[in-house]
């Protein structure tokens, strides 16, 4: 299916809206999510929750739009997922990993654009955990061969 040309420079507006508004809410400093993480400073609460707001009004016009994407033409919904234990464990090590690093993974990116050039450290670790996942994933996907006697 061809994308809606406008597709591309949407999301990269949209992108730039994001990390100009993370630079503007002094999110991309890892100390005021550290103040946030340690109940000292609760504007990130603001913040997400003005995120979901928009996120919830975004939502809820994607299924007045017969279930199809705005800009792709593709099948726009909830995905619902099961409450497991995969769940448990992988918000258990973001959250670990974001209260050690002191930054979420789109605030290290924006972070970047003020100069916080010592985060690469972090988004290394982001892209090392993402690809031991999806390794360890793959493997674990894959059936055992089963052996078979050709007597």
């Amino acid at each position: 299916m061809s994308r809606h040309p406008l597709f591309l420079p949407t999301v990269f507006v949209g992108g730039m809206i994001f990390g100009l508004g993370l630079g503007a809410s002094h999110m991309a400093r890892p100390e005021v999510v550290l103040d946030f993480l340690q109940f000292q400073d609760l504007g990130l609460v603001f913040v997400m929750g003005g995120a979901a707001v928009v996120s919830g009004l975004i939502f809820a016009f994607g299924q007045w739009s017969d279930g199809r994407a705005p800009l792709s033409g593709r099948s726009f919904g909830r995905r619902i997922r099961s409450f497991d234990r995969n769940v448990v464990a992988g918000g258990t090590l973001f959250g670990v990993g974001w209260g050690l690093s002191g930054i979420c993974p789109g605030a290290a990116y924006a972070s970047l654009g003020t100069g916080n050039y010592p985060i690469l450290i972090a988004i290394t670790g982001m892209f090392a955990g993402a690809y031991l996942q999806a390794h360890w994933r793959s493997n674990a996907e894959q059936p055992e061969p089963t052996h078979t006697s050709a007597d």
